[in-house]
C-alpha cells in the first residue's frame, strides 16, 4: 500500500478497536470517487461528544505522535487533532459536530485499500461538499473529476440541501462553486435528477 493507505489502515484499526465511529474525507477519499491525486495526509472526520473531547484526544496520543506542541488545548479551541501515523504521514482528525457530521459519518461506505483492509470513506456527495466548503483551486479540479465519474448517480439534492445551509453562514460562493462545476459538466438538456430519498448505497 502507498504510505497514505497504511495511514489509513492505522487509524482506522485504532478507531474500530475503540469504538470511535469514523469518515475518511479529502484526498484520500478520490480513489473511489474521483480522480486520485497525490496528497500527503490523511483527513477524517469522528463522531465525539464535546464533553468527551478531552478524553479522546488522550486516547489517541497513547497510540500517535502530536505534531503541535499542546495537543489538548488545541483540541478544545479548534476541534482538531494533528498527529502522525508509525510512517510519519500526517493525520488531521477532525471531532464532528451534531447534524451535517453525523449524517457524513452514517453515510459512509467500505472502501478496500488491500485485500482484507477496509475503511470506511465518505460518500462522493460528502466529498464534494467538503470541496466545496474548502473552495481552493485543487478542490475545484477534485469537484470536477467526482463530478465526471459519478454523473447522474449523485444525489444532487443532498448536496445543494446542505451547500445553502453552508451558504448562509460562509457566503453565497460555496454553493457557486458546485453549480458553475454542475453546469459546465452536466448541462441543462442532460440532467435527469433524482429529487428524493437518502443517498445511494455503492457496493465495492
Amino acid at each position: 500500500m502507498n504510505p497514505r493507505f497504511e495511514a489509513a489502515w492505522e487509524v482506522h484499526t485504532f478507531l474500530a478497536e475503540n469504538r470511535v465511529p469514523y469518515a475518511i474525507i479529502g484526498g484520500t477519499a478520490l480513489p473511489r470517487w474521483g480522480e486520485p491525486r497525490f496528497t500527503k495526509d490523511v483527513d477524517l472526520v469522528v463522531r465525539v461528544p464535546v464533553e468527551g473531547i478531552e478524553k479522546f484526544a488522550q486516547l489517541m496520543l497513547r497510540k500517535f505522535s502530536s505534531r503541535v506542541v499542546d495537543p489538548i488545548s488545541f483540541a478544545r479551541q479548534t476541534r482538531m487533532i494533528l498527529i502522525r501515523a508509525s510512517n510519519q504521514c500526517e493525520i488531521d482528525v477532525s471531532l464532528g459536530i451534531p447534524g451535517y457530521e453525523d449524517e457524513v459519518i452514517q453515510g459512509a461506505v467500505d472502501y478496500e485499500l488491500a485485500p482484507g483492509k477496509v475503511v470506511r470513506f465518505c460518500s462522493a456527495e460528502d466529498l464534494i461538499i467538503h470541496k466545496c466548503v474548502s473552495g481552493r483551486p485543487q478542490d475545484i479540479t477534485d469537484i470536477n473529476g467526482i463530478l465526471i465519474r459519478q454523473g447522474q448517480t449523485l444525489h444532487i439534492a443532498h448536496i445543494r440541501k446542505w451547500l445553502r445551509t453552508f451558504a448562509e453562514i460562509t457566503g453565497p460562493e460555496v454553493l457557486k462553486r458546485f453549480e458553475r462545476a454542475w453546469r459546465a459538466i452536466h448541462p441543462p438538456a442532460q440532467r435527469k435528477i433524482r429529487k428524493f430519498g437518502p443517498p445511494r448505497s455503492r457496493k465495492q
